[in-house]
């Protein structure tokens, strides 16, 4: 069975900031990725906000150069799938995947999560030309258009509201008769003179040529559906993170992020979470580079005192 100072679960912009760092300190570093190098970022078409690129970059040429940059300093990158984890309290955590078992001195989890999708006609392949789960990410492209919001929380509202200072109308699309978010927001949203509501109702397609131009929306009371006129379409009906094989290990949130420190540490010593995975992230990528290199840091302060 090999043996690692630090093995990292997930190859998102977190996983691989932390690889970069624990490497480049020289500790023995394995990075574990299920699907692809770069997580959320390489199914991004252009990234405007990440500092040091005033053009902006393609998602998937980014996480490339970071993925090169992290395999520049020597990290072991595999594509594999984690299936379980124990011995979390030993001083060699153990990581079952599908095809191997390897211990590490340190874990850094940072497998990140997905947006739940409507799963309705037109909702993939207008992803990136009009549908969005991110609207600090993408706000900027729908400036002075009318976009709708799809959902009733806190997200829904949150972003909403951030979008209704950039774009000329933000209508919120809400399958039940009240919104579910707090009161306080409600109370703003319903207060904003850019904002609309649609409640009792839901979008069953996503419709365009090329680029996303309208949604077809059903009435819930009455049935009758209409197209609606919309440039962007906004999703928030959740966040599931991708925690499943910690169940019962760590402590987490009711949807499944794992607590942490502001130095990424779980409450069990040697183990960190970092990125999406954890709770109250703000699910940017500088966030995830920064939390990435916390985490790495704080691995390697553990490492060098139980040498």
């Amino acid at each position: 069975m090999e043996e690692f100072d630090v093995i990292i679960i997930g190859g998102g912009a977190a996983g691989l900031s932390a690889g970069l760092y624990t490497t480049r300190a020289m500790m023995k570093t394995l990075i574990i990725e299920s699907m692809g190098w770069g997580g959320q970022i390489a199914l991004t078409d252009e990234i405007e906000n990440y500092p040091g690129f005033p053009e902006g970059i393609k998602g998937p040429q980014l996480a490339v150069l970071m993925e090169q940059q992290t395999l520049r300093f020597g990290a072991d990158m595999r594509i594999d799938e984690v299936t379980a984890v124990e011995n979390l309290d030993a001083p060699l955590k153990l990581v079952h995947t599908s095809e191997a078992t390897y211990a590490g001195r340190t874990l850094i989890v940072c497998t990140g999560g997905a947006h739940r999708k409507l799963g309705i006609p037109g909702e993939d392949e207008f992803s990136g030309k009009g549908v969005s789960y991110c609207a600090v990410c993408d706000g900027n492209f729908f400036r002075g258009q009318d976009v709708v919001v799809v959902g009733g929380g806190d997200a829904a509202l949150d972003e909403g509201g951030y979008l209704s200072g950039i774009v000329n109308k933000v209508t919120v699309i809400h399958r039940r008769d009240q919104l579910r978010a707090s009161k306080i927001l409600q109370h703003r949203s319903f207060a904003n003179p850019k904002m609309d509501f649609l409640l009792s109702h839901v979008v069953e397609e996503v419709r365009g040529n090329g680029m996303m131009e309208r949604v077809l929306v059903r009435d819930l009371k009455s049935n009758n559906t209409f197209e609606y006129p919309s440039t962007g379409a906004f999703i928030y009906i959740g966040f599931e993170s991708n925690s499943g094989f910690l169940a019962g290990l760590l402590p987490t949130d009711e949807t499944g992020h794992i607590k942490t420190n502001i130095r990424m540490e779980t409450v069990v010593p040697g183990v960190y979470a970092c990125g999406d995975i954890r709770v109250d992230s703000d699910r940017q990528l500088g966030n995830g580079v920064g939390d990435g290199i916390s985490a790495a840091l704080a691995a390697y302060r553990y490492v060098s005192e139980h040498a």
